[in-house]
């Protein structure tokens, strides 16, 4: 049986299709490794989204290369860059696009007789049902790709032309994908898409979120359920009742909203109004609500003034948890030939400063839980002797941990209550 090395970058959307990967080489009679010094051939799953994450991408299949591998480059980098690629690099065996990856079997079987590129010119995304995932992370939390591709049109963002318009995948196959995986002892499910508000639109004909939601809190042994991604204008009454209302969908809002000046948001092709009132009907419908953002500083014609408005807000709105970061120039984007640009000194200095004001709001926000009892999903054990939980107000990987010091036996995946003991900007310190 031959053994294939897989090598994942990229958001959690680019890990399911790793698995989906993964899942198809299996289901086809290979073994899949994660360490790539087990196998003389290696897919590499890569991302573009920014600068920063194409050159950790390149990086990794350089390294690969060097090493002497058969490599095949899949996803966002390989739809973005599949010609610069072959130039560059052409002791690659194989190009293979974000939504040809299904045919990495005949890929796998061509590429001894050389080269192989198969990248659709105008990538569609539809999820492959008949594909089982195999999971390349099992542990207390599974993502749950609903669906793909993008209708908005974002002016510093690449994803539509490399993924294609957005679908939605059947309500039926979310759902049932969400009880296997609860079978096999996942606690938290993770609903991600470029938009999950917009699920549903392009096959039910309107928003079908809530009515997804309320199935899935129906599944016997699912723990919590985590809605990542939010869009501004879909973020409707009937869905936050829904979130408040569910006792399995956490208490939890993402909702990227990228700036608040009306004219920078307008600049950026972004929904374009004062954002103050959505905030504060979110809390006012979801008591306790922690919600997470994200901003873009340093985009093109963001004045001081702009970036000011921003600092202010940011003051104002108090988030629980927040992402920034610096604009990141991109071909094929409406950002990219807009000017001025702002020069990246100025961009990373308005990024400290940001990030500033937020590890003050974020360090009160988290010494505001000292005292307090928390449900808390066991993660797993650090070198330490620790162990590693989270609260039901963060997200995997991007947001806070709960470090529990404790002689008692837990395992990954419980929900326990935590006693908070101690804060610091973003993570807490707990005893069972």
């Amino acid at each position: 049986m031959k053994k294939i090395a897989l090598i994942s970058h990229g958001c959690a959307k680019n890990l399911v299709d790793s698995e989906l990967i993964s899942g198809l080489l299996i289901k086809n009679g290979y073994q899949v490794t994660l360490n790539e010094n087990e196998s003389d051939i290696v897919i590499v799953n890569t991302c573009s989204f920014i600068c920063d994450a194409e050159r950790e991408s390149v990086h990794t299949v350089l390294d690969m290369v060097n090493q002497g591998k058969k490599v095949i480059v899949t996803g966002c980098l390989a739809q973005k860059h599949s010609e610069e690629l072959k130039k560059e690099i052409p002791e690659l065996s194989a190009v293979v696009g974000t939504t040809d990856f299904t045919d990495i079997i005949g890929v796998l079987k061509s590429i001894d007789k050389g080269y192989v590129e198969k990248v659709s010119k105008k990538p569609d995304y539809i999820y492959p049902e008949e594909i089982e995932r195999a999971q390349i992370t099992m542990g207390a939390s599974s993502y749950i790709k609903i669906a793909d591709g993008c209708n908005y049109r974002c002016g510093y963002c690449i994803i539509p032309h490399l993924r294609g318009d957005y679908h939605s995948r059947r309500m039926e196959n979310i759902v049932k994908e969400a009880e296997t995986l609860v079978k096999k002892g996942v606690t938290e499910i993770i609903l991600i898409a470029q938009d999950t508000t917009g699920y549903g639109v392009d096959i039910y004909g309107k928003p079908m979120l809530s009515e997804l939601l309320r199935k899935l809190n129906k599944i016997e042994g699912l723990g919590w359920i985590r809605v990542m991604y939010a869009y501004p204008t879909q973020m409707t009454d009937e869905l936050l009742h829904t979130i408040a209302e569910c006792e399995k969908v956490v208490k939890y809002v993402d909702i990227p909203l990228q700036h608040s000046d009306i004219e920078m948001l307008r600049l950026m092709n972004r929904p374009a109004f004062d954002y103050r009132k959505l905030i504060r009907n979110i809390r006012k419908i979801i008591p306790g609500v922690s919600i997470r953002t994200a901003f873009i500083v340093g985009y093109p014609n963001e004045t001081e003034e702009m970036f000011s408005n921003l600092c202010n807000f940011v003051r104002e709105m108090k988030f629980d948890r927040m992402g920034v970061f610096c604009y990141s120039r991109e071909k094929g984007t409406p950002s990219y030939s807009m000017k001025p640009q702002v020069p990246k000194k100025i961009a990373k200095e308005r990024y400290n400063k940001l990030m500033k004001i937020q590890q003050e709001i974020s360090l009160k926000r988290n010494q505001s839980l000292v005292g307090k009892a928390l449900p808390c999903i066991i993660e797993c054990l650090s070198d330490e002797g620790e162990v590693i939980a989270r609260t039901q107000y963060d997200a995997p990987e991007i947001d806070g941990i709960v470090n529990i010091k404790t002689d008692k036996h837990v395992v990954p995946g419980d929900i326990e209550k935590v006693k908070i003991t101690g804060a610091t900007e973003y993570d807490l310190i707990g005893e069972l």
